[in-house]
């Protein structure tokens, strides 16, 4: 079977909640970052966001990409970890309907605890994330598919795994097995910490170059060291053949490899920014996998994110899908 997409990344059960400032500042969550926390301080707050609950769905950031893809119509396959509890076969059977293949199914799970993320959404569409990683912080080549991952057009890597010594290792592999076998690869920054804090474990993944870069406007200047976008778009060429930066309410900036190409927002009422790095990511992959060009793929992955930060949840209805697809056409 081969694939347009493998993405790897973490596997993450994120429990989505409206909260307020206060509940943050109350209970000492910094606002609008990820924070690791173990599972003590996490079951904690999951007592006191109790009554606050949206929804929960499988998720990890690139999972997200990956569901997305999958939405459009590419086909995709997603390594990743997670334990054989409850919510772990959640996990499973959410990420089969959403018709992501997937390693999960091809061996027995490990006892353990799978991980989860409590994404706290306030009034100001600002997400605030607390995960508790559990087994996906043991994510290691054992997960990885070779057959799959050398029958795809391209890997998607998710930066967050840089923030574990043994995941980080297993990004560099993939990235090797994927060089190898002429896989292009994608890579996202995940979020500015990943490059404040782990610049060295990136760079060790991206080796010579990536073909193709995600990251946001502040994830570029970090990375860079830049003092405009400017400067930190002409730095991103080293180490990336293509690459977009995402802009959020001002769209974003593609380079296809000659030229800078800018993407138009599309102006919505924000209600929960969660996913829109992911959902871009997804809708622009599958662009450029089905004949589009970088600039098509990029008003396709606009109109998706936009979409998407209009509503609450990393995910598009089906419908939406369809709705999105047949305006550009």
């Amino acid at each position: 079977m081969s694939y347009h997409i493998y993405g790897i990344g973490n596997a993450l059960v994120d429990i989505e909640y409206e909260v307020t400032p206060a509940f943050l500042e109350q209970h000492h969550v910094e606002k609008g970052l990820m924070t690791l926390v173990d599972e003590p301080r996490q079951l904690e707050l999951i007592g006191a966001l109790d009554k606050h609950m949206k929804k929960k769905q499988s998720g990890g950031s690139a999972a997200n990409t990956m569901i997305a893809a999958s939405q459009f119509g590419a086909s995709c396959f997603y390594s990743c970890k997670v334990a054989n509890d409850h919510w772990g076969d959640f996990y499973v059977n959410d990420l089969e309907a959403a018709g992501v293949d997937s390693n999960l199914t091809l061996k027995p799970r490990r006892p353990g605890l799978t991980g989860r993320c409590l994404v706290m959404v306030t009034p100001d569409a600002d997400r605030t994330m607390n995960t508790f990683l559990g087994i996906t912080s043991e994510f290691s080549s054992e997960e990885l598919v070779a057959t799959s991952l050398q029958a795809s057009s391209w890997i998607y890597i998710e930066g967050y795994l840089v923030a574990n010594p043994i995941s980080q290792k297993t990004m560099v592999e993939a990235k090797q097995m994927a060089d190898q076998h002429q896989v292009k690869t994608a890579l996202t920054f995940s979020d500015p910490n990943m490059v404040k804090f782990f610049k060295e474990g990136l760079d060790e993944v991206i080796g010579s170059q990536v073909n193709l870069l995600f990251c946001n406007e502040d994830e570029a200047l970090t990375y860079t060291n830049a003092k405009d976008l400017s400067e930190a778009r002409e730095s991103l060429k080293k180490i990336a053949e293509t690459f977009v930066i995402t802009q959020g309410k001002n769209g974003a900036m593609i380079f296809d490899g000659d030229t800078f190409i800018d993407i138009e927002p599309y102006p919505v009422e924000a209600i929960d920014t969660n996913g829109a790095g992911d959902m871009f990511a997804g809708a622009f992959l599958y662009g450029i996998t089905h004949g589009h060009s970088y600039a098509q793929a990029g008003k396709l992955a606009s109109l998706a994110s936009s979409k998407v930060v209009s509503q609450f949840g990393p995910r598009l209805q089906w419908h939406q899908v369809k709705e999105i697809l047949n305006h550009l056409h």
